[in-house]
C-alpha cells in the first residue's frame, strides 16, 4: 500500500504482520492443514494487535484501515476475483472441466500419457485458474492409469504437479496472477507474455523428459471417454481474449455469458439457474476477497509505521544493481511463501515492497510481475507442507512419498534453474510503464 510520508524505518511494526504470518502457519502446523484456519481469521488477529501496539488515535487507525482496504489495486482485484469465480463455477456445472479432461485423454498412447498429464494439467489449470483445481479433477484418473497400466504413478503425479503450477502460473484468471499485476501495476497480456519467456522452455525441456520416461510403456488395456468438443469453447474463448489483450474484466465477463449461453442451450440449467451459479460463484471467492482486504488494510496500518520501510532498507543493502534488485524480489516473495504456505497470500504481502523495488531500481513491471508469481509457484509447488503437494499424496495412498513427487516434478525443477539464468543472463531493458 502506498505510503503518505516517509516513515522511520521501525521492525517493531512488522510484528502485527509476524502475528498474522505465525498464528496461520501455526495452527497450519499443529493440525497438520494448512487450510484449518480461515486465512482472513489469521489477518485480524494481525489488525488487532497493531490497533493496540501503535500509538495513533483510534480513528488515524480505522481511517488507515480503511484507505488500506479501499486501496485502488486491491479492490480491482477483488472484482476480478468475484468474475473468475463466477466462471470457474457455470463452466464446472456445464461440465466442460470434464470435457477438456476426457478429450484430452481419448487421445494420449499410453507411451505418451506422461506428457498427456502434463499439458491437460497445463491447459485445465490456465483455463481455470486454479493448480488446486486440476489437480482435484485429474488425480484420481492419474491412480487409476498407474493401476491399470505400466505407467509409474510417481512421474504421473509429478507431471501433474508440474503441469498444474505450470498453467497456474501463466493463467490470466489465476488469483497469483491477479495480485502479481495488479501490485506491480502492469497488464495481464503484459506479464502474459512475459511469463512465456521463462515458462515455456522450462516446459519444453519437462516434456522432453517425460517423452523420454514414456517410451518403454505399453499401453495394456483400451479405455473410452465421453465428451463434447464444444464444451470447451469458453475456456478457449478467455485464453484467446486475454492474450490479444482485451480487458480482463470484458474478457472475464464474455467468458462467463458464452459459459452461461451453452448451459443454457445445452439444458445443463435454466437462466435462472445460471444466476444462481454465478452467484455461488462469487461466495466461492469470499475467502481471497476479505482475505485480499484485510491484508490490504494489515499492510497499510504496518507501512504507516515504518514496517515495510525497515523491509525495504534492510533489503537495499543487499542490493547493487538491477539484477539484484531481481533476485531480491525473489528471495523476499519465497521467504513469505515458505512461511505462510500460500503464494496468493505471499504476492500480496510481497507486492507493495516488490513494486517500491521495481520503481527505485527502473525495473521491468511486467517482468518484475513474473518474477513474483514465478517464485511464489515454484516455492508453493516445492513445498511439502503446500496445498497441492499433500493433496496429490492424499490421493496417492501412501504410495508414494513427497521425495518421490518432488523428484519426478522436473517443470518446477528447471523453472526454477531456468528463472535465475534468465535473471543472471538477460539483459537488462528500459523499463517500460
Amino acid at each position: 500500500m502506498a505510503q503518505t510520508q516517509q516513515q522511520t524505518p521501525k521492525f517493531s511494526a512488522l510484528l502485527p504482520l509476524f502475528v498474522f504470518v505465525g498464528i496461520f502457519l501455526g495452527v497450519g502446523i499443529y493440525q497438520n492443514d494448512f487450510y484449518a484456519l480461515p486465512a482472513p481469521i489469521a489477518v485480524i488477529a494481525g489488525i488487532v494487535v497493531a490497533f493496540i501496539q501503535f500509538r495513533q488515535p483510534i480513528n488515524t487507525k480505522i481511517d488507515t484501515l480503511l484507505k488500506g482496504c479501499g486501496d485502488d489495486k486491491i479492490l480491482t482485484m477483488c472484482l476480478i476475483y468475484l468474475l473468475a469465480g463466477a466462471f470457474a463455477a457455470i463452466t464446472n456445472a456445464t461440465g466442460s472441466v470434464d470435457a477438456i479432461v476426457n478429450m484430452g485423454l481419448d487421445y494420449i498412447a499410453l507411451q505418451y500419457i506422461y506428457v498427456g498429464i502434463f499439458v491437460i494439467a497445463g491447459f485445465l489449470s490456465v483455463s481455470t485458474g486454479t493448480s488446486v483445481g486440476a489437480i482435484v479433477a485429474l488425480a484420481p484418473i492419474v491412480v487409476s492409469f498407474a493401476a491399470n497400466s505400466s505407467a509409474e504413478l510417481a512421474i504421473l503425479c509429478g507431471a501433474l504437479l508440474g503441469g498444474s503450477m505450470f498453467g497456474d502460473n501463466l493463467s490470466v484468471i489465476s488469483d497469483t496472477t491477479i495480485a502479481a499485476t495488479q501490485s506491480l501495476g502492469t497488464k495481464m497480456s503484459d506479464k502474459f507474455r512475459q511469463n512465456i519467456k521463462i515458462a515455456i522452455p522450462a516446459a519444453l525441456g519437462t516434456i522432453a523428459i517425460l517423452v523420454f520416461q514414456g517410451v518403454d510403456l505399453n499401453a495394456t488395456t483400451a479405455m473410452n471417454y465421453e465428451y463434447d468438443v464444444l464444451k470447451i469453447i469458453p475456456y478457449v474463448l478467455v485464453i484467446v481474449l486475454s492474450i490479444i489483450g482485451l480487458n480482463v474484466f470484458i474478457t472475464l465477463f464474455l467468458g462467463v455469458l458464452a459459459a452461461a449461453l451453452l448451459g443454457i442451450v445445452y439444458g445443463d440449467f435454466t437462466l435462472l439457474e445460471s444466476t444462481k451459479i454465478a452467484y455461488e460463484g462469487f461466495t466461492n471467492m469470499t475467502e481471497i476477497f476479505l482475505l485480499s482486504l484485510l491484508t490490504g488494510g494489515l499492510a497499510a496500518l504496518v507501512a504507516s509505521n515504518g514496517g515495510i520501510e525497515f523491509i525495504l532498507v534492510n533489503i537495499k543493502k543487499l542490493i547493487k544493481n538491477k539484477k539484484t534488485a531481481e533476485l531480491g524480489v525473489a528471495s523476499l516473495v519465497s521467504s513469505i511463501n515458505m512461511a505462510i504456505a500460500n503464494n496468493t497470500v505471499s504476492i500480496i504481502i510481497a507486492g507493495p515492497i516488490a513494486k517500491t523495488i521495481n520503481d527505485e531500481y527502473s525495473l521491468d513491471n511486467k517482468k518484475t510481475a513474473s518474477i513474483l508469481d514465478v517464485f511464489a509457484c515454484i516455492t508453493q509447488g516445492l513445498l511439502p507442507y503446500g496445498a497441492q503437494v499433500l493433496m496429490i499424496l492424499s490421493f496417492s495412498n501412501g504410495t508414494i512419498d513427497y521425495v518421490d513427487l518432488v523428484s519426478n516434478t522436473w517443470y518446477l525443477l528447471l523453472l526454477l534453474i531456468y528463472t535465475i539464468l534468465f535473471i543472471l543472463l538477460n539483459p537488462m531493458r528500459k523499463a517500460k510503464a
